[in-house]
């Protein structure tokens, strides 16, 4: 590992004031967003909602950064959109953008060439065009159908060149959009799970209680004319820490654990002669196949136990899980 040379106080500490300076800075720029949340905003709103195609984003440079990003969010929040670059639309790629779509361009400074070039396209396209520029007075925002203002009082970059807070600002009125749009499609959290089905919430909100429950032969089950060490064998054998009680029609009963097993050594009972049907717990707590497994690891908690019995519709056992499926599923 190579050593780090100490850094003296007076350095470390106008490292620390710049670091700081630039989140004022950009902090205020997106402070200063806020009256401009205006009519041209809901207009654009409305545009982008009744878009029957897609919003295509499109944006240079650093734009183009945030733009790819804006797109992604709209994308997995319910308003599909991608993003196009404006240098390869001048070359084949505006076949992207169809007659059903709205186009949604960003520049600082509004007269982007590549941008400008191909809003003749567009607008004979009939489609509308939201521009997000730092010059209302812009080619690109007097050109556009709905103009946002995304202008700042200066970047946070000392030499006024590197976009800082303007980037800030554009991501930050991209966000004010999706959300925007969100709340208004009333988008949920299933529906943001189903577009990220391999994240930690699309497993907490996608996968149901008969995708990781033990069923068929894996289920451990006893009759209820069973006796005490028949369940002990069972829940050995199938490892859930309890076995369900069952009557011929695999109807459930009840459930015995291993908690019940260690309360019955603190009561006169001879655990070798003992039936079933005389320790088990009658009206257990139960799940359907379908509810959530997030919605049934709440019910667990809730209850404090550790394994729940799947019944259908006409209480016959079905399934069993426990708290370890629920890890190996990635539901905690």
């Amino acid at each position: 590992m190579t050593e780090t040379p100490e850094l003296p106080e007076n350095e470390k500490q106008k490292l620390i004031s710049l670091g700081q300076a630039v989140i004022k800075t950009e902090a205020s720029a997106v402070s200063d967003l806020l009256p401009r949340i205006d009519e041209n905003f809901a207009l654009a709103c409305n545009f982008m909602l009744h878009c029957k195609g897609r919003i295509v984003v499109t944006g240079m440079g650093k734009s183009g950064h945030i733009g790819n990003k804006i797109a992604a969010t709209l994308a997995s929040t319910g308003s599909p959109s991608f993003f196009v670059h404006p240098g390869e639309a001048s070359h084949g790629d505006l076949g992207m953008i169809t007659p059903q779509d709205v186009v949604l361009a960003m520049s600082n400074s509004g007269e982007t060439g590549e941008l400008v070039t191909i809003v003749p396209i567009i607008k004979r396209l009939g489609i509308p065009l939201i521009s997000m520029t730092g010059n209302p007075a812009s080619t690109l925002a007097t050109e556009a159908d709905v103009a946002l203002d995304i202008s700042v009082a200066k970047e946070a970059c000392p030499l006024g060149l590197a976009p800082t807070a303007s980037t800030t600002a554009t991501l930050a009125m991209g966000d004010a959009l999706a959300v925007a749009l969100l709340e208004v499609r009333d988008f949920t959290e299933e529906d943001f799970a189903r577009s990220h089905p391999g994240g930690s919430l699309g497993r907490r909100l996608l996968i149901h209680v008969k995708d990781i429950m033990h069923s068929d032969d894996a289920i451990p089950m006893v009759d209820h004319n069973a006796s005490l060490t028949d369940a002990l064998m069972e829940m050995t054998d199938k490892t859930l820490g309890m076995t369900a009680v069952i009557d011929n029609d695999t109807k459930l009963l009840g459930i015995f654990t291993d908690g019940d097993l260690r309360r019955l050594f603190d009561q006169n009972i001879d655990i070798r002669k003992a039936m079933v049907k005389d320790v088990f717990r009658k009206g257990c707590v139960t799940v359907k196949p379908h509810m959530l497994a997030a919605e049934a690891l709440q019910l667990m908690q809730k209850k404090m136990i550790n394994a729940l019995l799947v019944v259908d519709e006409n209480d016959k056992l079905v399934g069993a899980l426990n708290m370890h499926d629920m890890l190996r599923a990635g539901v905690v």
